[in-house]
């Protein structure tokens, strides 16, 4: 008798790890099918924001009403929404001084 139920335990064990696979693969692929629509959706995202950028760019004039160069300039938003074009040398030093506050705060 105490190995019936011994070999019982050991069978609805099996069955239950089965199952917990079978659920664990099909979870997988729920969260393969996610990330592929997340991919592309990244994807699409990115492709509009560099429309945009080049469009935006397309419409600057510096003071003389000369196009401005979109090689030496960023666009840099503002955590108030407001929106700024600024030196490509002075994006990165601001983006170095919040890299070091983002260090010092952890």
């Amino acid at each position: 008798v105490a190995a019936q139920k011994c070999r019982k335990r050991k069978l609805n064990a099996i069955l239950n790890l089965e199952e917990d696979v079978c659920n664990l693969q099909t979870q997988k692929e729920s969260l393969k099918k996610e990330h592929s629509q997340c991919s592309k959706s990244i994807n699409q995202i990115k492709e509009k924001l560099n429309n945009l950028y080049h469009d935006i760019f397309s419409r600057l004039r510096d003071d003389q009403g000369r196009p401005v160069n979109p090689r030496q300039y960023v666009i840099q938003p503002s955590s108030n929404g407001s929106v700024f074009i600024i030196p490509k040398h002075l994006a990165k030093s601001e983006q170095k001084q919040d890299n070091r506050k983002e260090q010092k705060q952890k």
